[in-house]
């Protein structure tokens, strides 16, 4: 829904959320994943529950909440609570401000009285933030504070010990030290979301003192839609990729008219200025996995002839794909996710042109378009929007781009070869399938999340979660890593099967009851499309098999839940050897492996470790 996406009308938006509510309800198009969500309050938070809801509906997140009463927060967190363990939340936001600090320095106090009182500030915290994980396991969302309303010193508030200033600004570091330190633990940094807002309109006394709300009601949009930004991350609704124009875009000028020697870039003008930073703080995106790709109506000469220019910050060795021609920008973007194994959704255009920002808008739903207006503001619109939301860095997020250059080189190499069985062995495969490891943790839970297409089943797991899941002995857990002479393609396939003497056999959310001694139900099975075709799921397949017999399993159990997005998989399990036993009208197939005494592996081109 355009009106949830940067830049948005906050009054309009708290104005008309029922409406927006019902017609994201009712938007047949979109797919939702249910998600229970607890808040715990330092102030009220009804509207910032209900801004939360709208942002994570047009995400795709059907969430359902609990609320913790008025300023109950940490009794709520920190001793058992039967309704919100019965709840079971899958994510906890801790909504706090600087209200909720109590005890502040006075003129008086020590240094060492000062490090009490602040000491015993993060003591409460953490103690509260270890609670919740140990009791419920989920990832935790925490506000920092924002700054006081009010400087007692003036400018040496924020210098002295004295200050409240200070003492926020050290409170901040230790909440920060504690989530480098703890994987399924988020900052949502208020302090900066404020200061962007304006901080004396965020901290308005009138809201606190009417209606207990720590940041002014006319805000909480935006307190709210950075809060969905960190959960559509933790579940994998992060954009991949830039699609992006060039002339207007990237540079200033149209470079097929006026020529790369006269495109505004570099730091001869100001408006060259603006379009380098602009190219900087895109090509900055590379560094966490962000990949770059070309969309522009041009002589495709022309369009590398901008980034030869010596002053250009982006080189066409940036671009994981290119496409300069005359073709409708959607045909190229189409044709660009498909060769890159993603799909559309997965983008987000960039185009100065509102004509073909609109094409876009219309002809592929799910593409992110950010509203561009006036070069200078670029930066501003894309950075807040928080299409790339980082909750997570794994190794291989760092070196992505590099994945999908090596691919570019595997498919060349394909092309020279009549024998497809000949190419897969020139590559010279090498696998490493082994249980879950603590290494992987954050990658596995990514992909997880992340993966649509390969995907039987499309469970999401936070990363605590797989944590849960990996330390099960009733559980076989399996990561596959695969790499070739190309390079690395880091962890692509995960399989996780669950070990039943008799379970419920979940169908179409319903249960019935089955007799299952002995058998490995299949929960999840997900590849990433990068290795598409190069038998790596004959691999994890082999490596199952093993795992299941040293574990006595005689029968793997294997489910389909069809979505719009996985039916490249729908025969994956009859390509496997298994046999469907049951479908039902939707399309949710279950399929069995009666595993046999003499399994023979079916892949011969990758050496396993």
């Amino acid at each position: 829904m355009r009106e949830l996406e940067y830049p948005f009308d906050a009054e309009l938006i708290l104005k008309k959320k029922k409406s927006f509510k019902r017609q994201l309800l009712e938007d047949s198009s979109k797919t939702f994943i249910e998600k229970k969500i607890a808040i715990l309050g330092g102030e009220t938070t009804e509207n910032i529950k209900l801004m939360l809801e709208l942002f994570l509906l047009n995400y795709g997140i059907k969430p359902s909440f609990y609320e913790s009463e008025y300023n109950k927060y940490y009794e709520d967190g920190m001793f058992p609570n039967p309704e919100l363990e019965e709840f079971a939340p899958d994510i906890i936001y801790v909504c706090t401000c600087v209200r909720n600090i109590s005890d502040y320095p006075v003129m008086s106090d020590s240094v060492e009285v000062v490090a009490d009182k602040r000491q015993s500030v993060i003591d409460k915290f953490t103690g509260l933030w270890d609670s919740l994980a140990s009791r419920y396991h989920c990832p935790v969302i925490q506000n920092n504070f924002e700054y006081p309303f009010f400087r007692l010193m003036g400018n040496k508030d924020a210098s002295d010990y004295h200050g409240r200033v200070n003492f926020v600004t050290m409170l901040n570091c230790a909440f920060y030290e504690y989530a480098q330190t703890h994987d399924n633990f988020y900052i949502c940094d208020i302090n900066y979301i404020s200061a962007s807002y304006g901080l004396d309109k965020w901290s308005d006394p009138y809201y606190w003192h009417m209606y207990k709300y720590g940041v002014a009601v006319p805000a909480i949009p935006y307190l709210s839609f950075n809060v969905a930004n960190i959960i559509k991350s933790i579940y994998g609704k992060n954009k991949k990729a830039f699609n992006l124009d060039l002339d207007n875009t990237l540079w200033g000028g149209i470079v097929g008219d006026d020529g790369a020697d006269n495109i505004e870039i570099g730091q001869e003008t100001s408006i060259a200025q603006t379009y380098s930073e602009f190219q900087e703080y895109v090509k900055l995106h590379t560094q966490f996995g962000v990949m770059l790709t070309v969309n522009s109506k041009n002589e495709e000469v022309n369009a590398l002839s901008g980034f030869e220019r010596p002053d250009s910050i982006l080189k066409r060795d940036d671009f994981v794909s290119f496409k300069a021609n005359w073709n409708p920008k959607s045909m190229n973007l189409t044709e660009t996710a498909s060769e890159m194994t993603l799909l559309p959704e997965s983008f987000v255009f960039v185009d100065d042109n509102p004509a073909e920002r609109a094409i876009i808008e219309a002809q592929l739903p799910g593409v992110a378009i950010a509203n561009l207006e006036g070069p200078e503001h670029y930066i501003n619109v894309i950075d807040k929007s928080g299409y790339f939301e980082v909750t997570a860095l794994s190794s291989d997020d760092l070196k992505r781009n590099e994945m999908y250059q090596e691919n570019a080189k595997r498919t060349q190499l394909q092309a020279s070869f009549a024998n497809y069985g000949d190419y897969l062995k020139s590559l010279e495969m090498k696998a490493e399938i082994q249980n879950f490891a603590p290494v992987y943790m954050s990658r596995i839970a990514q992909l997880t999340n992340k993966s649509n297409q390969f995907n039987l089943t499309t469970k999401r797991y936070s990363q605590s979660d797989i944590e849960a899941v990996a330390a099960d002995d009733n559980y076989i857990t399996l990561y596959g890593k695969l790499e070739d002479k190309f390079g690395d393609n880091g962890v692509v396939s995960i399989v996780i099967g669950h070990k039943r003497s008799s379970a419920d056999t979940m169908l179409n959310n319903k249960e019935s009851q089955t007799d299952t001694r002995n058998e490995l139900h299949i929960e999840l099975w997900l590849m990433s499309c990068r290795v598409l075709k190069r038998d790596m799921e004959f691999a994890m397949m082999d490596k199952l098999v093993s795992e299941a017999k040293a574990a006595g399993i005689d029968k793997l159990v294997g489910y389909y839940y069809p979505t719009a997005k996985n039916a490249m998989v729908k025969e994956f399990y009859g390509l496997q050897g298994f046999t469907k036993v049951s479908e039902d009208a939707d399309g949710n197939a279950v399929w069995e492996y009666d595993i046999p005494a003499d399994y023979l592996p079916k892949q011969n081109v990758i050496e396993v470790n």
